[in-house]
């Protein structure tokens, strides 16, 4: 994978850039409030970075809906290229769980150099996505077809395919979804469909109770 040099933008631009990027990739429309949620900081603050990100050429704002420039889509792609690489190599490489990786690639994120990105993806031979499933932009991914969890009936059997980037921001949830073997690549079946939207299934010999908020985002390809 090739990786061009760049030009370097403060931290603060790249977190934004990646959480547009990320939310869109979500389908969610990106708006002051979402960025707000996402990264845990006041309104008003959102409302001056955007204003700072439009003034650099970064973002244009259209109806409210914040949309990524060319160079504020390069820069998001590298961020989240580097985050999800780094995922990758803390789970793989170190052992180191979901959520502690998660956090870590939060870090690992604003100084991984292109030498660095380029040496990573060759001593993990070249992954396409993150331990979550999430496409590693850059890469030749290729998404299966999915659909939601909360799609499939009683007695459906499914692999999961992708944990979107909304549940990672989730308290807990990346636990939870680790130790339920809820994990790319594992294969289970729904076996009931409870009250209040509780889907449950049976993976890799475990009973699973999962609630609507998950079953409505984690993706899967049914059998």
């Amino acid at each position: 994978m090739a990786v061009n040099k760049q030009r370097e933008w403060h931290p603060a631009f790249e977190e934004y850039c990646e959480a547009i990027f990320e939310l869109r990739e979500d389908e969610v429309d990106v708006i002051q409030a979402r960025i707000a949620d996402r990264l845990e900081v006041s309104r008003p603050a959102v409302s001056e970075m955007i204003r700072r990100m439009e003034r650099a050429g970064l973002v244009e704002i259209n109806g409210g809906v914040i949309r990524l420039l060319p160079d504020g889509h390069a820069l998001a792609e590298t961020v989240v290229r580097r985050h999800r690489l780094a995922e990758r190599f803390l789970t793989d490489m170190l052992g180191l769980s979901w959520a502690e990786a998660h956090d870590e690639a939060g870090r690992w994120e604003h100084v991984i150099s292109p030498t660095v990105e380029v040496a990573m993806m060759r001593a993990l031979g070249d992954p396409t996505t993150c331990p979550h499933g999430n496409p590693i932009p850059g890469t030749d991914y290729q998404p299966p077809t999915s659909v939601t969890l909360n799609t499939l009936t009683v007695g459906q059997s499914f692999t999961v395919s992708r944990i979107p980037e909304e549940l990672e921001f989730t308290p807990g949830l990346l636990e939870f979804l680790e130790s339920s073997s809820l994990l790319p690549g594992h294969s289970g079946t729904v076996t009931a469909l409870a009250p209040k939207g509780i889907t449950v299934v049976e993976i890799d010999g475990q009973t699973v109770e999962i609630d609507q908020f998950a079953t409505q985002r984690i993706l899967v390809t049914a059998a």
